[in-house]
């Protein structure tokens, strides 16, 4: 089989967006943040100066926010340099940030500063769980990030702020609809009180078969100033999610070309419930400031995972509950080099509980053509639940030695322990001729200190250089610890359950080098960096029993540019652009069947990119053209020629808005513009090329009233 390319015209479309008339209108504005004084409050948890951090820091303001208007984190989160989301089903998301697209836990997501999961129990569709529309901005580090986060910050953090009270009375209400079914009612109510509400009701139909969504948020944050420097802000988010999950079906060449809409795995499901509430007490007092942040959340889903029904077909009901509390003291010390001490503790206990049943399923066709039918509940295979423990203090040091130079140094120690108590007697469960290896509890304990190296150099107003080193690290997930998989006899089965407690943290250090530019109405940034992940994990196989398990063996690279452009043509024009070159690569990776050392990683693009040309002829007015670009990638480890690569797709999207009043604004989306067909994610299955494809041309209509 020859490799999968499209053939067709190279489009001219690119180019001919940076090729615009600037045309005379009396009214026209922009309102753009210079670089320079933009704000970030990732790194340490409070406001700081962006050009004053040595961290590759991509940031999305509320006016982006309320502009895009995304359907989905995809039509976001692309517009950050080296920054890609593909789309599974619904909201769901798989994410590549210095990383090729993956499900792994190699990303820590938070909200409002905390993490929106414990450790060790990741769900990579982590922001269906956020209330994106509606957040005040995002920020996104790329690559591991400061002393101030521990486990998952490998690949990069991504950061939502929720949105505050404006201090004043009122409310908005903003109503779609679409193709495909889409509705979504986006409202907000505000007092001046500091006291705002928000809700997302969203439905869809799917625009393929069986594929539907439906999605309530409810949000609650009220900030209050006490006096005498004491500030409280409260949050309450609740998200419930219920979503038939075979949106992201990969086909056949044939069917996904002839055929789209056709869904093998429609019998799959997801229901998500997730609560967060956290109250922060910040005491302000000159020098120093005392930040105490507890907090509590729940974290609740049934699945059945498309992806599991060919191979280990199970429903899992998994609850975590958490309870945590974040700590931290900041003191400016003043006089010579202006040290800025920042020391931290962070605490969580979670408990967590699985439950999983096998499933019989009826299926007709075969190999990637499979179609899953229907399906009936077997045996129980897990019952167990894990308390969790952790303790991580941090210290964060940062150092003026000249005017123009900044030094940061930090420390983190984490401490992570689970406690796994089963409430299965036997030695092993069975479903068909399948396995599961049970122990009547296990511990496992980790410890890891990650050292954090940053210089930040403005030598004139308008540049700004930086370079860093951080050391990261992903603790093992509770399912991999105490679910170890299934095999064909009861003997391996149990083996394969006692060495999976073996395993260890995988290891991340990055060095990254960076360049920003402000000059005028243009704002550039350039980064390079080199990410070394070691004792990544790889299914080989045990000498002795013959036994495949997952073992620390893996060494990946991960090395690239990343380069970010803003300019205003002209009073009515602006062009922002966000592009990567990466190159991902095995160093060392052998497995139980092959060795794919020196090879390119798969699902990993070269190229990604985004470049948005904007007409904004009055404050009422609003219109916005969008490419997005996705470069080649190879569809399995061992760069067959056989299967080749994925050719990469160009996608083009509109917006434009028109305020018809104070209190009325008409909006308008036209996504996928030329109807392109092109895949959400391809790979390799029962040694077929398979694609899942993407959206086709849709369109939504918006009316919001204030």
């Amino acid at each position: 089989m020859r490799p999968f390319h499209f053939t067709r015209k190279r489009s001219t479309a690119p180019a001919a967006l940076l090729i615009v008339p600037c045309l005379t209108w009396p009214h026209a504005t922009w309102a753009q943040a210079s670089p320079t004084d933009t704000i970030t409050v990732t790194t340490t948890r409070e406001a700081v100066r962006l050009w004053e951090v040595p961290a590759s820091i991509g940031l999305i303001d509320g006016r982006s926010l309320r502009e895009t208007a995304p359907a989905h984190p995809q039509q976001i989160m692309s517009q950050i340099p080296g920054v890609a989301v593909a789309v599974t089903n619904g909201e769901g998301h798989t994410t590549a940030i210095r990383q090729p697209f993956t499900t792994a836990p190699l990303y820590l997501f938070l909200e409002d500063g905390i993490p929106t999961r414990a450790t060790g129990f990741f769900n990579h569709n982590a922001l269906y769980e956020v209330n994106l529309p509606d957040a005040a901005s995002i920020e996104v580090v790329r690559g591991p990030g400061s002393a101030l986060y521990g486990s998952d910050a490998i690949g990069g953090l991504i950061h939502v702020i929720t949105r505050g009270a404006s201090g004043r009375s009122g409310g908005s209400a903003n109503l779609e609809a679409g193709s495909h079914g889409w509705r979504r009612l986006l409202a907000a109510a505000e007092w001046s009180e500091g006291l705002r509400v928000s809700v997302n009701r969203t439905h869809t139909d799917g625009w393929r078969e069986a594929t539907g969504y439906d999605r309530l948020s409810l949000g609650l944050r009220w900030d209050r100033a006490l006096g005498n420097g004491l500030r409280i802000k409260s949050i309450l988010n609740t998200t419930d999610i219920d979503q038939q999950t075979g949106a992201n079906t990969p086909l056949p060449l044939n069917d996904y070309l002839q055929n789209p809409r056709r869904n093998n795995f429609a019998i799959a499901f997801r229901q998500v419930q997730a609560l967060r509430a956290s109250t922060e007490w910040e005491w302000d007092r000159g020098p120093t400031l005392w930040t105490l942040t507890p907090y509590a959340r729940a974290n609740a889903m049934v699945l059945n995972g498309s992806f599991n029904l060919a191979s280990d077909p199970r429903v899992e009901d998994t609850n975590v509950r958490s309870l945590g509390l974040l700590a931290k003291w900041r003191h400016d010390f003043g006089g010579t080099w202006k040290p800025r001490l920042i020391a931290g503790l962070d605490l969580e206990h979670s408990r967590g509980t699985r439950v999983e049943d096998a499933l019989n399923t009826t299926r007709t066709g075969s190999g990637a053509s499979t179609i899953y039918t229907a399906y009936t509940l077997g045996a129980r295979i897990y019952d167990y639940a894990v308390d969790f423990h952790s303790l991580s203090p941090y210290a964060h040091l940062e150092l003026q030695p000249a005017p123009t130079l900044r030094l940061t140094l930090g420390l983190r120690h984490d401490v992570i322990a689970f406690d796994m108590d089963n409430r299965i007697t036997a030695a092993q469960t069975q479903a068909a001729s399948r396995w599961y290896g049970q122990l009547p509890e296990a511990r496992a304990r980790f410890e890891q200190v990650s050292p954090k190296l940053g210089l930040s150099w403005t030598p004139a107003r308008e540049l700004n250089l930086f370079a860093s080193v951080h050391d990261g690290f992903r603790s093992p997930s509770e399912s991999q610890l105490f679910r170890a998989g299934s095999a064909t006899n009861a003997a391996d089965a149990g083996q394969r359950a006692r060495l999976a407690l073996g395993l260890k943290p995988i290891q991340a250090t990055q060095a990254e080098a960076g360049l920003r530019v402000q000059h005028g109405d243009l704002s550039s940034e350039w980064v390079v960096y080199r990410l070394d992940k070691r004792d990544d994990l790889v299914t080989q196989r045990d000498l002795a029993t013959n036994l495949s398990t997952a073992v620390n063996a893996g060494h990946t690279r991960h090395q690239g540019l990343e380069w970010s452009l803003g300019a205003r043509l002209c009073a009515q024009w602006r062009v922002d652009s966000a592009w990567s070159w990466a190159s991902h690569r095995y160093v060392d990776w052998v497995t139980a069947t092959a060795n794919f050392s020196g090879k390119a990683i798969e699902s990993a693009p070269s190229v990604v990119g985004h470049t948005r040309l904007t007409w904004r002829p009055s404050s009422r007015q609003f219109a916005q053209v969008e490419w997005a670009r996705m470069g080649p990638y190879w569809l399995e480890a061992s760069n067959s020629a056989t299967f080749g690569r994925y050719a990469g797709h160009d996608v083009f999207n509109l917006r434009a808005s028109h305020r018809l009043s104070d209190r009325l604004r008409l909006s308008a989306r036209l996504m996928n513009l030329s109807d392109r067909r092109h895949a959400d994610s391809a790979s390799v299955s029962s040694n077929t090329p398979v694609f899942s494809p993407a959206m086709p041309r849709s369109v939504y209509i918006g009316l919001e009233v204030q």
